[in-house]
């Protein structure tokens, strides 16, 4: 897999999480997003453990106890930075919440600087345009009211940023179905601690409900074990900085469901000329990175980021 690929692949990826608005929307209300996240991490392991069981025993044979606590660390993460995203965006509409979580871009390379890691000078300029496109986006819809929700997803964001630097670095180092798959058990794991505390009674508690199944059948397949794993494999080609620019086109999936799909699945989306313009600038900022004009970075391996 070359770094164009890769980049193809990431946009899959990104494509696939759109798709959690969606899902999200036809769980019954009521249902706890810890449970959500619990059941679908739980099933999407199982469906990588049965035909990969082996090469979890040959990586926790061959690396031990390090393996196992450096992606335990990064699932704690993803749980942290996700329940700060869910809390957070309560203060915004679907439109201004995704952008918001969009500055990891932003956040990612002072992450970088400051462990003393190199920033190419044409990811400047992504981070620019991916920048101004956020900005112009959210304007003057920021009110002072939504400063607690701002806080929150910043914090999420420095946290999401730190957990792409992380799994970047791990990818690249282990087999990338062992990672995946110790990566979704841990994050079963602690969901289901978080479900527990909110709601003891766990299933017990939830609705009988086909949708429900159905919405957590497809969100374990598509979510947990495709999107997840093929972003791993991805993430191993590309630098953590190309990577989340990447990420960052899943605003434009998100606002095509929200503007195009009935009100009664999702949240319907104004498409304003200044979301408009706003989401064009986060799409070139990612075919800047995506291009590779001049021939910059011709492997991600070995370069960049100090890898």
């Amino acid at each position: 897999m070359n770094r164009l690929q890769a980049n193809l692949c990431l946009l899959c990826v990104t494509l696939c999480w759109s798709a959690e608005i969606v899902l999200y929307a036809c769980i019954p209300e009521g249902v706890p997003a810890f449970a959500t996240s619990a059941v679908t991490s739980l099933a999407g392991t199982a469906l990588l453990f049965v035909p990969f069981h082996g090469r979890v025993a040959a990586e926790l044979k061959a690396c031990g106890w390090r393996f196992a606590a450096a992606t335990f660390g990064l699932a704690a993460l993803s749980a942290a930075y996700n329940t700060l995203y869910l809390y957070g965006s309560k203060s915004f509409d679907v439109t201004s919440g995704a952008f918001t979580f969009c500055m990891t871009v932003v956040i990612l390379p002072v992450v970088l600087l400051t462990i003393r890691r190199r920033v190419e000078p044409g990811t400047w300029v992504s981070v620019a345009l991916v920048m101004a496109g956020i900005l112009l986006a959210l304007g003057p819809s920021v009110r002072a009211s939504q400063t607690p929700g701002l806080c929150l997803m910043g914090v999420g964001c420095l946290l999401r940023a730190v957990s792409i630097v992380a799994l970047a670095d791990i990818a690249k180092k282990h087999d990338p179905i062992a990672l995946v798959i110790l990566l979704q058990g841990f994050a079963s794991l602690i969901s289901f601690g978080g479900w527990a505390t909110e709601d003891p009674r766990l299933f017990a508690g939830l609705p009988s409900s086909r949708t429900l199944v159905a919405a957590w059948a497809i969100y374990s397949y598509f979510i947990v074990a495709f999107a997840q794993t093929l972003n791993v494999f991805a993430i191993r080609r590309v630098t953590a900085a190309n990577a989340t620019i990447v990420y960052s086109v899943e605003i434009i999936f998100s606002i095509t469901w929200g503007a195009l799909l009935p009100a009664g699945i999702v949240e319907h989306v104004a498409l304003t000329p200044r979301i408009a313009l706003g989401a064009a600038l986060v799409v070139a900022g990612s075919i800047a990175e995506i291009a590779n004009f001049g021939g910059r970075r011709a492997g991600a391996r070995g370069k960049g980021e100090g890898q």
